[in-house]
């Protein structure tokens, strides 16, 4: 794990752009962050889909741990759409296994793009810094 610490003097004046020099920003250098900014939004809106998936999971479990307790001659609604039919429990049941599965399935490709998204983040940064140095600023 990396530790952060503070720099001497002397690795700080070692750094490209310390002194006053500037480090002219090349045409795939602009490139390069205009990539790591648009992944970043990218990665935002992933991550609020994924918490809505988990959300909408949870209330499916808890969903389907409450209709344990239901009479099983009972007729659950069941919403359909915009429209709620009134369904066995057992028929209910499975609707519901079957959304639970469907939501845990684009759960794990939202997590999947996440982690490519990352990945791909995680590269530009190395390359971005190591051209930079403190010249630029790519945590968020």
């Amino acid at each position: 794990m990396l530790s952060r610490r503070m720099l001497s003097k002397e690795e700080e004046a070692s750094l490209p752009t310390s002194g006053g020099e500037e480090t002219e920003v090349r045409r795939e250098d602009q490139d390069k962050i205009n990539r790591f900014s648009r992944l970043h939004q990218r990665e935002a809106g992933l991550e609020e889909e994924l918490k809505g998936k988990n959300k909408t999971k949870e209330d499916l479990d808890d969903l389907t741990s409450e209709l344990e307790l239901a009479d099983e001659d009972e007729k659950i609604p069941y919403k359909l759409g915009t429209t709620f039919l009134h369904l066995p429990l057992s028929t209910v049941q499975d609707l519901l296994a079957e959304q639970s599965t469907t939501v845990e399935k684009e759960g794990s490709v939202l997590e999947e793009k996440l982690a490519e998204c990352r990945e791909e983040m995680g590269k530009l940064k190395v390359q971005l810094y190591a051209r930079f140095g403190r010249g630029i600023n790519l945590d968020v």
